[in-house]
């Protein structure tokens, strides 16, 4: 009886080692997806260089963006 409870409580012992190692490996595989992959980053800075935006385009624009919130 007391061997066949000593085995169950290895058995388990040895499950919950599992779901440990993978947690740690799911921790560290969403460690790598979050970090940077080295690309570099685009600026954007003077795209629209030389337009002009009126305070029309600005107008037009606020409707387009927030017409269904009513601003």
């Amino acid at each position: 009886m007391k061997q066949t409870a000593l085995n169950g409580t290895i058995d388990m012992l040895h499950k919950i080692e599992t779901i440990e190692k993978e947690i740690v490996d799911l921790k560290l595989t969403v460690l790598r997806k979050l970090t940077p992959t080295g690309k570099k980053v685009i600026s954007l800075k003077g795209i629209l260089k030389g337009v002009d935006i009126t305070d029309e385009d600005v107008t037009s624009a606020k409707k387009s963006l927030y017409s269904k919130i009513g601003i």
